[in-house]
């Protein structure tokens, strides 16, 4: 046994001595010290040694395993060396290089125009509301006065997930959610995406953004609505700009208006963009339908309110003299980089 330990001794030191990798280190330290390796088996054949043998070849034993566990850690380090330096060698930085400048990204058109608005209403002591883009059937259009059987869902394309749940073609129905959980004042916005079934060009997209607003308190008139949206107006395009109301139909107000301004382009002289009649239609608004503040849980005996809805791709377009919507969503950097 001693021979036979003596030559494990001298072959590991040659094995160990040559070009290795980490993997075949680890085949050498099994081969050598492993549960079936070559030292193990000698010391299992300890127990037919005579007992004046024994603890000559158990400290010979002991101390072969000491020297081959010593070398595989030695070579363990060289090899985890050699592998930083050619690590190191590969990241050098010439810091002499000139560096790289950082292009600065900038907020996305819409993202500006809807900042713009949040602010501006904000300053007028409204709040913002935010909810799912996937809505139920109820607060979409039932809660807000359109049924099942009522006409105006003829006009709106909606893709339905189910026959109760859609994607939300407005964000109103966000206000329908604040009004059941907040009693009166209430005075919100509620900005998002919406989604519509209609063909891409350059006036439609199946997604945009909407704002609607909704104020509810005791005494609110029309007259409140038309200094609201008029400050609004002004704020977002100058004091010069002028604005109408024209009578419309919305289910869940009444009376119901249509918002004019004066063209933005030619100042309301007419021209190719407001087709000649120097007047740009901006949004939908109006006071509350009484039954849409019943089916909340409020009493339209005691309280009253006007909504409004701005969609904000009209709204930046009109800002930023952009005739086609699809820019908004092409991502393309020539568009971007102007805003």
């Amino acid at each position: 046994m001693k021979q036979k330990l003596e030559e494990i001794r001298a072959a590991a030191h040659e094995a160990l001595a040559g070009e290795l990798n980490l993997d075949a280190l680890e085949q050498l330290r099994i081969k050598y010290l492993g549960k079936k390796g070559e030292i193990t088996a000698v010391l299992k054949g300890m127990g037919k040694l005579t007992a004046e043998e024994r603890p000559v070849i158990g400290a010979l034993a002991n101390e072969v395993r000491s020297q081959v566990e010593g070398m595989i850690e030695t070579k363990k380090a060289e090899i985890a060396a050699k592998i930083e330096e050619v690590k190191l060698k590969a990241e050098v930085i010439d810091v002499t290089m000139p560096g790289r400048a950082q292009e600065r990204g900038e907020l996305h058109p819409l993202t500006k125009v809807m900042n713009n608005i949040k602010d501006t209403f904000i300053g007028m002591g409204f709040e913002i509301a935010d909810g799912p883009e996937v809505e139920l059937d109820y607060y979409n259009f039932e809660a807000l006065n359109i049924p099942k059987n009522h006409p105006a869902r003829d006009t709106q394309d909606t893709f339905y997930v189910s026959d109760n749940v859609v994607l939300r073609t407005q964000t109103s129905g966000m206000q329908v959610r604040v009004m059941e959980k907040q009693k009166p004042p209430i005075r919100i916005i509620a900005p998002g995406k919406v989604y519509r079934s209609d063909a891409v060009d350059a006036t439609h997209s199946p997604v945009f953004h909407q704002i609607e607003g909704l104020v509810v308190d005791k005494g609110v008139t029309m007259a409140d609505l038309k200094g609201t949206l008029e400050m609004f107006i002004h704020r977002l395009y100058g004091d010069e700009t002028k604005v109408r109301f024209r009578p419309h139909h919305f289910p869940f107000t009444e009376p119901s208006a249509e918002l004019d301004i004066s063209c933005f382009k030619c100042g309301g002289k007419g021209c190719q963009m407001c087709k000649g009649e120097g007047w740009i239609e901006i949004l939908g608004c109006g006071m509350v339908h009484p039954k849409v503040l019943a089916n909340c849980g409020i009493d339209p005996e005691i309280y009253s309110g006007f909504a409004f809805g701005i969609g904000l791709e009209r709204i930046a377009m009109g800002k930023y003299d952009i005739n086609d919507l699809r820019l908004f969503f092409e991502n393309d950097l020539r568009f971007l980089r102007q805003f």
